[in-house]
């Protein structure tokens, strides 16, 4: 390299020394590029994040539009003809009259509440007999296409046809779901003013197109959640039952108190989802040809009592020639209204016999109820607005009606009691074990010559069970009594606690309660004393057995722990009914001169063929004779085997 390039490389170093020195940026501009820069990063990372985001919502929105695709085509190929009513609105419609309103949905076309206007629950609300939001109430038809699909209706969406028809006192709402071709299905609801039954139709259009023809009858599902409308669960849950009519015979019930089911498979004529006093029933103008029902308890619950459920088969015209057509009563178990949906049927077998979910007691103690004691209550309930004042004068009735009875077991009693020192004296006379018989055929001519019949006593009291028994079944069952306040009490139908506590204490709160009743301690505290009355007045002076004593003053105490949580008014009654006893003795005592008395069995018994032999005595000595007869017999036998 000669010394000319070398100067020359120098230079240009030099120059671009210089270029570079004089033209460097300022800390100034270098602070702005700085800036520039990292604001060019910033809006490249923001514009990347953004990019990634809209993948990413893209990518989600083709998922959702994918699976609400394949959803869709599931659903469809799921309910094939019946696809177009796989989607709606759920609209809600009501249909009311003055006692009832009633929820019906879109989707299932199903009734899914029912407020009934002029009841109230405990706590004051409206009551609600059911609300399939909150409880899963529900019921729906299955039925198999053509196409071998089962269709549950309860996933179809219904369309209201027209709007809700008034007509006279009826008013009429028609909902339809539709398929691919020109078949459809129509739900028609129709109320009455003042009734609480409402009409249920179910109309096919050309279904044999879509449904096959050779299925009689379809399957219908109901089930039902059973709410606490009282205030004691635990006597509440004894009336709350599930019961069904056979076709041609009285209703039949599933067990109050544990887990039931089972399966009829004669004709039904209609399925009753019981509560202590409301029910909703489900009946076929043509019978259930099958029927399975059941009954579940639900524990530790504050809101709902059992569950009940009812799978029958309906029969069913495809082609719509043959009405398919129920009634549900939403309604209050109300005995007369219940009865008054029969006073049309032509015959027996057309009854209804819906007044059977009110339960009066079997046999006379029903019949006592209906024809002696609702009639009473119905009057006296059209002038008086007291259910205690009316109980009183029930219970005046009725102690007036036996009075003749009573007067007779006193007086009764008190000849007997007039006999104790002759009673005493044969039974020291013939005082020991081996000496019954030589015992018991004296004082039997004692009686028969004083002219005293020793059952005179009890009989009178046992024809006056009858009316006891009824009134323990009528009185929990008197939806008459439900809410109406009497003195303390706030509701007749249920317990009048004066007393109440939360703590669980063994035995007592399982068997007594967590409360106290006044009514109930007041009626045990009457029986208690007129229990030592009667004690007193029955002394004739024979032998009792060993702790009987004791036994009937415990009577009385059991009385407390039995109806400690029944009705109040039932207790009520039998307070009133005791006192009224003991008043009555107290005047027998009064009236009924002991000494005459004494005189005139004196009397009968210096005349004793004057005395006529009643038939019980007479049976009486014939049994004496025939045991006598016997034991002669097997002394004798005896006496053989030892020779």
């Amino acid at each position: 390299m000669d010394k000319n390039t070398i100067i020359g490389f120098v230079l240009i170093a030099l120059i671009l020394f210089g270029f570079q020195y004089f033209n460097q940026p300022s800390e100034e501009e270098i602070a702005a590029t700085r800036q520039q820069q990292e604001q060019m990063l910033k809006q490249q990372a923001e514009k990347d994040s953004l990019e990634s985001a809209v993948k990413q919502q893209s990518a989600l929105l083709t998922d959702s539009v994918k699976a609400a695709a394949e959803a869709d085509s599931a659903l469809n190929a799921r309910l094939g003809e019946f696809a177009p009513a796989s989607t709606g609105n759920d609209n809600a419609f009501t249909l009311e009259n003055d006692k009832i309103m009633l929820c019906i949905r879109s989707k299932g076309g199903q009734i899914v509440s029912a407020r009934l206007k002029e009841f109230t629950t405990n706590s004051g609300d409206s009551l609600l007999l059911f609300n399939a939001t909150k409880d899963g109430s529900s019921y729906s038809f299955r039925f198999i296409t053509n196409s071998d699909r089962i269709i549950d209706t309860r996933e179809l969406y219904f369309q209201q046809v027209g709007s809700t028809e008034r007509k006279g006192d009826k008013t009429t709402l028609t909902i339809r779901v539709t398929t691919t071709t020109d078949a459809w299905i129509d739900y028609v609801y129709s109320l009455r003013d003042g009734d609480y039954m409402v009409g249920y139709e179910v109309r096919p259009h050309n279904l044999q197109k879509v449904v096959r023809t050779n299925q009689p009858s379809i399957q219908m599902l109901w089930t039902s959640k059973i709410r606490q409308q009282e205030r004691s669960k635990k006597f509440e849950n004894r009336y709350a039952q599930l019961f069904y009519k056979p076709e041609g015979d009285d209703p039949e019930s599933l067990s109050a108190t544990s887990d039931d089911d089972e399966e009829i498979n004669t004709n039904v004529k209609w399925v009753a989802f019981k509560d202590q006093f409301f029910s909703s029933v489900l009946i076929a103008d043509k019978p259930f040809s099958s029927v399975r029902v059941e009954s579940k308890m639900i524990d530790n619950d504050p809101v709902y009592l059992k569950t009940y459920k009812a799978d029958v088969d309906v029969p069913f015209d495809v082609t719509g020639k043959e009405l398919t057509s129920f009634r549900f009563y939403f309604g209050p178990n109300d005995f007369s209204l219940l009865k008054s949906y029969d006073k049309d049927a032509e015959d027996e077998k057309d009854e209804l016999q819906l007044d059977e979910l009110v339960y009066l007691g079997w046999a006379i103690f029903g019949w006592i109820n209906e024809y002696v004691v609702i009639p009473i209550f119905n009057f006296l309930g059209r002038y008086i607005n007291s259910m205690g004042i009316i109980i009183l004068l029930l219970t005046l009735f009725i102690k007036l009606i036996i009075f003749p009875l009573t007067y007779k077991s006193y007086l009764s009693t008190a000849k007997m009691r007039v006999l104790k020192p002759e009673i005493e004296a044969i039974n020291k006379k013939h005082e020991g074990s081996n000496k019954m018989q030589e015992r018991q055929q004296a004082t039997m001519m004692l009686y028969r010559e004083a002219g005293v019949n020793p059952m005179g006593g009890c009989l009178p009291m046992l024809l006056q069970m009858p009316v006891l028994f009824a009134m323990f079944m009528f009185f929990p069952a008197a939806i008459e009594l439900r809410q109406q306040s009497f003195l303390w009490a706030e509701d007749l139908s249920s317990y009048d606690a004066i007393v109440e506590w939360n703590a669980q204490i063994p035995f007592i709160s399982e068997y007594f309660g967590n409360h106290l009743s006044l009514f109930c301690l007041l009626m045990t505290v009457t029986n208690l004393i007129y229990t030592h009355i009667n004690m007193k007045n029955t002394d004739t002076g024979q032998n009792q057995m060993p702790g009987m004593k004791y036994m009937m003053y415990f009577m009385p105490i059991m009385f407390l722990f039995i109806f400690n949580d029944y009705a109040s008014g039932l207790s009520y009654y039998y307070f009133l009914s005791t006192l009224i006893t003991i008043a009555q003795t107290m005047l027998f005592r009064v009236f009924i001169n002991e000494d005459k008395l004494r005189a005139q069995i004196q009397e009968n018994r210096k005349n004793p063929k004057k005395m006529k032999k009643s038939k019980f005595m007479q049976r009486l000595e014939d049994m004496q004779k025939q045991q006598q007869a016997y034991q002669r017999q097997q002394a004798k036998e005896r006496s053989k085997q030892n020779r």
